[in-house]
């Protein structure tokens, strides 16, 4: 005799009809709202929306505009001090940068725009974020099997023969915790001596185990890099156009630049490594047009228009807080102390340069913030007038 019994159509209909009323309504709205996402096409048809369409007092937008408009930051725009500030230049610089501009977006609409949001310009460690998603897309690919894989097993040269330098894993290069030991490019990992660093230089201190001591470091950033250029078998660069920008739409207009000293022969042809920045030249030159859509992806969980770009699961290990408490992702600054912004969610997380540059996300608002060239010490208000206007809308 059977153990499940025949059920009716009449009876399964009712079933669901009762599952449908009592699932969660924030549930069955969150749904619809990433079914019914907007995403912009390639292009500058970029769709606007007024701020009471997407639920913003108009007002309180508007100060909040104005007041970043009166923040300019005080990097000198033809680039005159960047030896000073960072040492001595390896790559390339534009003449000039553009003044202070932003772009908000909210429900995937445009809202707000000031300044020549078009201008290409260096992002400086913004960059680092986007090498950070070149990496998560290894991972993906499985050219990468894990990030807790010592990179020994990946790179095609001797930067990882020591007996220190053999324990690192990606990881610890993503969450900047990899006291990676070497030169890279001329630059030493210590960042001693001020001809090579500018005011960035650091006293001498002795090397902690991998995993254990967190540092801001652009050479192991650098030396990552070349080992996901090794991973990949062709320009990082490249790989960025294919497989992220060109597949959500962004112009032909950016530019990614390594060193003059930055070549290494990969299949019998002569390719350049990326930097994690402009520290020292070179970096991501790229418009606040295209910054926005790299944030709205990330703000959609890595899908865009239907198709996943990254995986959702890259996502949730690249904005997870490092295992030493520091409120740093792989590659991305994070807010869960409450300390990078203390206005903002908690939830929100951004991808930072020198200048000011900044690209922050916040999935609890549905908000994308891209602002450039502002003084530092002016976002944690910015974001406070911007959720301001959300919250009165």
């Amino acid at each position: 005799m059977p153990l499940i019994k025949r059920v009716s159509l009449a009876t399964l209909i009712l079933a669901l009809g009762m599952l449908a009323v009592l699932r969660p309504a924030t549930l069955v709205q969150s749904q619809t709202k990433r079914n019914s996402a907007y995403y912009p096409p390639a292009g500058d048809a970029w769709q606007r929306r007024t701020p009471e369409e997407v639920g913003m007092d108009h007002a309180l937008l508007d100060d909040a505009v104005a007041y970043a408009k009166t923040q300019a930051g005080t990097m000198p725009r033809d680039f005159s001090t960047q030896a000073e500030t960072f040492g001595r230049v390896l790559g390339p610089l534009p003449k000039t940068h553009g003044d202070t501009n932003g772009i908000i977006i909210r429900h995937g609409y445009i809202v707000a725009e000031w300044g020549d949001t078009n201008q290409i310009d260096p992002v400086y460690s913004v960059a680092k974020s986007f090498l950070s998603t070149l990496c998560g897309l290894a991972v993906d690919r499985r050219l990468i099997k894990s990030v807790n894989d010592p990179m020994k097993l990946y790179a095609t040269d001797d930067g990882y023969t020591s007996p220190h330098n053999a324990k690192i894993t990606w990881e610890e290069h993503l969450q900047q915790t990899s006291e990676w030991e070497g030169s890279m490019w001329a630059k030493n990992s210590d960042f001693v001596g001020v001809t090579e660093f500018g005011r960035g230089q650091r006293q001498p201190r002795a090397i902690k185990e991998p995993g254990t001591f967190w540092e801001y470091n652009d050479v192991r950033i650098n030396r990552m890099s070349l080992t996901l250029l090794q991973v990949w078998q062709k320009p990082l660069p490249l790989v960025l156009k294919k497989e992220i920008m060109d597949r959500i739409g962004a112009s032909d207009t950016w530019q990614y630049h390594g060193y003059f000293n930055s070549q290494i022969m990969l299949k019998g042809k002569s390719v350049e490594s990326v930097s994690g920045g402009t520290r020292w030249g070179g970096g991501l030159w790229i418009s606040t047009r295209d910054m926005a859509r790299f944030g709205y992806l990330f703000l959609h969980q890595g899908k865009w228009n239907g198709k996943q770009i990254i995986s959702e699961n890259w996502i949730k290990m690249a904005t997870t807080p490092t295992t030493i408490g520091q409120d740093y992702g792989y590659l991305w600054w994070l807010n869960s102390q409450g300390k990078q912004w203390p206005g903002a969610p908690r939830t929100s997380f951004a991808a930072l340069g020198a200048g000011s540059n900044t690209i922050w996300i916040d999935p609890e608002h549905d908000l994308v913030v891209v602002w450039r060239w502002h003084r530092d010490r002016s976002t944690n208000e910015f974001l406070k007038r911007i959720l301001a206007s959300v919250k009165a809308g």
